[in-house]
């Protein structure tokens, strides 16, 4: 079972210089936390992996008001879960959401369980995210451990190792649940979050500002830089696809629906392939299309966290000749108003919106 953190014998000085700092300088008015609901908080800390408040907070709304409550998202179909996602990035974020909503549906009476082991055990929720919902929605001590309270812990501990590596995750750990009070939990959850995402962060830290500068060990031996050390770094491989936007009489675009796995898993895309050289033949035979004109479009690149992907879009018009892809539930015609309700890569949303919004070239290789 996961340990909680143990009852202090004295009062801990981070945390009550913290929850000073919070009572004062704290954020106390975002979205989910004017009805702070387990799913609403759920749904922001999943949100808040990897992204931003300022960023999270738009898309937030947004899907709290097309699909307000946790059965909701289980009941809703996956394209319009990744539709409302779309954007954020980090696609299986969503998908493991509208999973363990689904679980809660049929496992435990529509609700997320208030046992923390149950809990962490959801897909895409984890230790310090179960921490996160239970301290903030039913003020139950719990540490958490994300990003920005990593970084904090990690200078103010003078910590000097990679926070991914497992040793170092135990020793933060144990950092955070020291900290962790027994009461005011939500305000000191919200408060350390706080202090990593506006004081403590990643670059130019604001330490003259920070309300437990006065024992930091970064700080007084000039580490602030240096902590929390990087991710030894590697070189990202380079990886190259063709992306054919066709476009048929009526103005409409082929898309199909990637793989269940992998990069943009289950997301609306558009045709790939390796090399450009024969697209009109590969669109004849995979996708029942006649090619009537070719237009070559500057090359980008969209860079994952593992690798680089250098994208070479080709634009045609064409002609289907067969119900192929009316026949295939994972193919189909899509027009420019449609894209909004689709789940969509953000580059190939940007690649589409772009051409809509500009006119197609004049000139084509055809």
């Amino acid at each position: 079972m996961t340990a909680r953190a143990p009852a202090p014998t004295a009062p801990d000085r981070f945390a009550e210089a913290l929850l000073a700092w919070f009572d004062q300088h704290g954020r106390k008015d975002l979205p989910w936390q004017r009805e702070r609901t387990p799913y609403r908080v759920w749904l922001s800390e999943v949100m808040l992996q990897q992204t931003q408040v300022r960023t999270v907070i738009p898309y937030f709304e947004r899907f709290v008001g097309a699909l307000p409550t946790l059965a909701s998202v289980a009941a809703a179909p996956e394209d319009r879960v990744l539709a409302l996602w779309s954007g954020l990035g980090y696609y299986s974020r969503a998908r493991n959401l509208q999973r363990a909503a689904q679980i809660c549906v049929d496992q435990h009476d529509g609700a997320l369980p208030r046992n923390i082991d149950e809990l962490s055990a959801l897909p895409g929720i984890g230790r310090s995210t179960a921490a996160a919902i239970l301290a903030q929605t039913a003020g139950e001590p719990h540490a958490i451990l994300d990003g920005n309270v990593r970084r904090v812990l990690a200078r103010w501990h003078g910590v000097r190792s990679w926070p991914g590596a497992s040793a170092t995750q135990k020793t933060l750990w144990q950092h955070a649940e020291q900290h962790t009070p027994h009461e005011r939990v939500a305000d000191y959850t919200q408060a350390i979050m706080d202090l990593g995402a506006t004081l403590c962060t990643r670059s130019r830290p604001q330490c003259a500002r920070c309300p437990v500068s006065s024992a930091c060990v970064a700080l007084s031996e000039g580490l602030t830089a240096a902590l929390p050390e990087a991710k030894p770094k590697r070189a990202l491989p380079t990886r190259a696809t063709t992306m054919l936007i066709v476009r048929d009489a009526q103005g409409r675009v082929l898309l199909e629906r990637r793989p269940p796995t992998g990069v943009w898993a289950r997301l609306w895309s558009l045709p790939e392939m390796d090399n450009g050289a024969s697209a009109p033949d590969h669109l004849h035979e995979r996708y029942a299309v006649r090619v009537d004109t070719t237009i070559a479009l500057d090359r980008f690149v969209h860079t994952f966290s593992h690798y680089h992907l250098q994208v070479t879009p080709l634009l045609f018009t064409g002609t289907p000749i067969a119900n192929r892809v009316a026949d295939d539930p994972d193919r189909d015609w899509y027009s420019h108003g449609q894209f909004s309700v689709l789940g969509l890569p953000a580059p190939v949303r940007k690649l589409l919106e772009t051409l809509e919004e500009s006119p197609w070239p004049a000139t084509s290789t055809a």
